[in-house]
């Protein structure tokens, strides 16, 4: 009995072992690059691929195994059986058709492994039907379990390699696919020819119509060429194909590259290609990311789970930078095509700026721009929490705070010196809080401050000592140096339960602390309610005053000591409230000052002393007050300029007042004001002298045409020894320098004897006839009598605001 397998090792010619070997290897790598051509292509060109595939597979398997059986001479006669070596040709294409057709069944991950099995299985029907259409002069016996060994052989490896040589597209999953297909193939046929016994029998005779080993070797020269023919149309097309992905992921590439946006493609989690600029987000190179999974850049496995999910939604989540920090993106998922084959793109947006921008839209949507603290609304809505938070027992404080004269920084100093003191209040006084109080701007100069958790009222006033305190420290700059306000305070639930009440309670405070002389605290007490009421109204209608026709001036005549000539009169200010009556100026001055209004009235009284002047037909002088603001005003020359030209009233008629106090603010700018109405023409008389900063130093400096001696000195001339020495001395500096003195407030005739024992130049008081209307003065500025009696140089009166 012959052993194959002993015979393979004596007599089998192993140059057609690795001829069939070499046509086996061929073969593989031509099925395996087809398939994946028809991977690519859909439709009918899918199955023409599939078929070519299955051809150059299924010749390649028969071509194979008969060449190895030319190899095999038993040394009997031996030929094969046309028509079942044929049927093994077909079965081979066949079989391996249906497996490959299975293998690229879409949306079945199982596909390959089976596909792969029923191509090893056409290995073994080829097999098997080839060595049936063996006839030999003997009888061929079967070892059954090297057959069945055979027959998993082919099955087992065939079912690896088509998913092997499927997976990717690199080249050494394709070279592994053809590696293993070929090696199902030789293994498969090795093991089989190991289970065939012969048995030589002379009484067998072959047929004639058998094919002799001559022909088979020319039909296999046949096969194997077309073998070859189909494994060079393979490589050519898989070299085409490579050079037109590389071109197209050339082109993606540099499109990619192109985008200011970061750009992943990915084959599930797993990160295929990127561009520049998300290598540059992410601080990696881009080789260094191709291969890894999304997890790595992007930890956030919901968010994952979110975009690979199908949606179209923006997904955000965080991007791990190289050096471990997390930068906020917004990821959008978009199918693609990717060398051949469904990828996912996903675009990476850089929101970091963005979410900076929000944080910076949100600070200042509760915040204020100048001083950087909390604005209104996120103090109410803080106090709200905090009241709304309050326990049993527990108690809060609102301290409100208005700056002191805040509107005469500005006037003095400009807007941007405002700014300054505005921050340096802020600066000063947060410094001082406690970790769980808030300081808030309101709006202006006023600003609010939540102090929780308070243990006692006393605890709010020791808070409000030393804000006062910081308040008054050094600055760098005039208008920071001892800043002074005026602080507020209300209690909950001692004087309010919500924060609106609480809030205008701690106003009210703030109220009586600047009646009281500002640059102080009050606590709010019920009381004060009807006179902060009060004073609110009196703004109100103060406001209304000059449209209602409340103002009205009256004049006070001003008149020469030694000559009792008529020189002039002082234009004083009266407001009769519709239902209060008459309110002294000493009431609504001061109102008008700190609420901007002066301004108005101001120009209001000058513009009517001067038309009032101008109708005169004697032409004596008149005067009118100028108050610290309108002085630093910087519309002020030009309006008094204006006033002139339009009343027609000569401006040496013209003398406005001022006080040392308006002086002392801001002295170059003051001084620069006083000499452009000198310039004008108008005269300039010192209001109040010795009263106050009266300085020899601002007689000299400034443009002044005549001092004013405070009546307050007049009354005790005969009674205070002190007074009439320092109306003398007065009387003296005028005669020294030069400059004209009237004295105020003379309503006896002692004093008036007194002021001409010591050659005053003018009077005016009671004595000489009180305010009134003007026309009860009409026979000084209309009888011709008076004009020969006028002096040159008339006193001027301001209108008297205060």
């Amino acid at each position: 009995m012959l052993k194959v397998y002993t015979y393979v090792a004596e007599a089998l010619d192993l140059r057609l072992v690795g001829l069939a070997v070499f046509i086996g290897i061929l073969a593989s790598l031509a099925a395996i690059n087809l398939l994946r051509h028809a991977r690519k292509s859909a439709g009918r060109i899918r199955l023409v691929w599939l078929a070519v595939s299955a051809i150059s597979t299924g010749f390649g398997i028969w071509a194979t195994h008969f060449v190895a059986m030319l190899a095999f001479t038993p040394g009997i006669p031996s030929g094969y059986d046309i028509p079942l070596t044929l049927l093994s040709l077909v079965a081979a294409i066949v079989l391996t058709g249906a497996g490959l057709f299975v293998a690229l069944l879409p949306d079945w991950r199982h596909g390959p492994w089976i596909g792969g099995a029923i191509v090893g299985g056409s290995i073994a029907s080829m097999h098997y039907l080839g060595m049936a259409a063996f006839d030999i002069a003997g009888v061929i016996w079967w070892d059954p379990i090297l057959v069945v060994s055979s027959i998993l052989i082919a099955v087992g490896i065939g079912a690896i390699a088509l998913p092997v040589g499927l997976h990717g597209i690199e080249e050494r999953w394709k070279l592994g696919g053809a590696a293993l297909l070929t090696l199902a193939i030789c293994c498969h046929h090795f093991t089989a020819m190991a289970a065939v016994s012969i048995v030589p029998d002379s009484a067998i005779e072959i047929p004639q119509s058998t094919l002799p080993a001559g022909w088979l070797a020319l039909a296999v020269a046949c096969a194997s060429f077309v073998i070859i023919g189909l494994g060079l149309a393979a490589i050519v097309l898989d070299i085409r194909d490579e050079r037109r992905s590389e071109l197209e992921a050339d082109r993606m590439r540099d499109l990619a590259n192109a985008s200011v946006e970061g750009l992943l493609v990915c084959d599930g989690e797993t990160i295929v290609s990127v561009n520049t600029s998300f290598a540059h987000l992410a601080g990696v190179s881009a080789p260094a990311l191709v291969g890894a999974g999304l997890e790595s850049c992007f930890p956030d496995k919901a968010a994952r789970a979110r975009l690979l999910n199908g949606s179209k939604q923006a997904v955000e989540t965080s991007l791990r930078h190289s050096d471990g920090a997390m930068t906020p993106v917004e990821l959008l998922l978009r199918p693609i095509v990717f060398a051949g084959k469904p990828h996912h793109v996903v675009a990476v947006r850089d929101l970091q700026a963005r979410k900076e921008a929000e944080q910076h839209i949100h600070y200042l949507a509760h915040h204020d721009a100048l001083t950087s603290l909390p604005n209104r609304g996120y103090f109410n809505a803080r106090t709200d929490q905090e009241i709304a938070n309050l326990g049993a027992g527990g108690s809060l404080a609102v301290l409100c705070l208005d700056l002191d004269r805040f509107k005469e920084v500005n006037d003095l100093f400009g807007h941007a010196a405002g700014d300054t003191v505005l921050r340096t209040v802020a600066a000063r006084v947060t410094a001082v809080l406690a970790e769980n109080q808030m300081m808030a701007r309101l709006g202006g100069d006023e600003f609010a401050i939540l102090m929780p958790r308070l243990r006692s009222p006393a605890q709010a006033g020791q808070l409000a000592d030393t804000i006062l305190e910081a308040l008054r420290a050094p600055g760098d700059t005039p208008e920071t140096n001892s800043i002074s306000t005026s602080i507020g305070i209300a209690i909950c639930p001692n004087d309010a339960m919500d924060r609106e009440a609480l809030l205008s309670h701690a106003d009210t405070a703030l109220y009586r602390a600047k009646t009281d002389g500002r640059n102080t605290y009050r606590f709010y007490e019920a009381s004060m309610g009807a006179a902060v009421r009060e004073r609110r109204m009196l703004e109100h209608d103060l406001r209304l005053a000059i449209a209602r026709n409340e103002l009205r001036l009256v004049y006070q005549p001003q008149r020469g000591v030694r000559s009792e000539v008529m020189t002039g009169f002082e234009a004083l200010l009266r407001w009769k409230h519709p239902a209060r009556g008459e309110i002294s100026p000493t009431v609504f001055i001061p109102i008008a000052e700190e609420t901007g209004t002066i301004l108005e009235i101001g120009d209001w009284v000058i513009r009517m002393a001067c038309r009032e002047a101008a109708s005169w037909e004697q032409p004596l002088m008149v005067a009118v007050n100028v108050s610290a603001v309108q002085l630093y005003n910087s519309d002020f020359v030009q309006e008094l300029h204006q006033t002139l030209l339009e009343t027609g009233l000569p401006p040496k008629r013209l003398e406005i007042e001022i006080t040392e106090t308006a002086l002392v603010r801001d002295f170059n700018r003051a001084l620069t004001t006083l000499r452009q109405v000198k310039a004008l023409g108008v005269r300039i008389a010192m209001d109040d002298f010795g009263t106050g900063y009266s300085s020899l130093s601002n007689l000299r400096a400034f443009p002044f045409d005549k001092i004013k001696i405070d009546g307050s000195f007049i009354k005790s001339v005969n009674s205070n020894g002190q007074a009439a020495t320092i109306v003398r001395a007065v009387l003296g500096l005028g005669r020294g320098l030069g400059l004209p003195v009237l004295a105020e407030g003379v309503e006896t005739d002692a004093e008036l004897q007194f002021l001409r024992d010591e050659s005053c130049d003018e009077v005016q008081g009671y004595l000489l006839g009180r305010p009134a209307e003007i026309g009860s003065f009409r026979n000084f500025t209309h009888t011709e009598s008076a004009d020969d009696d006028m002096p040159e140089q008339a006193p001027a009166r301001r209108a008297k605001l205060a």
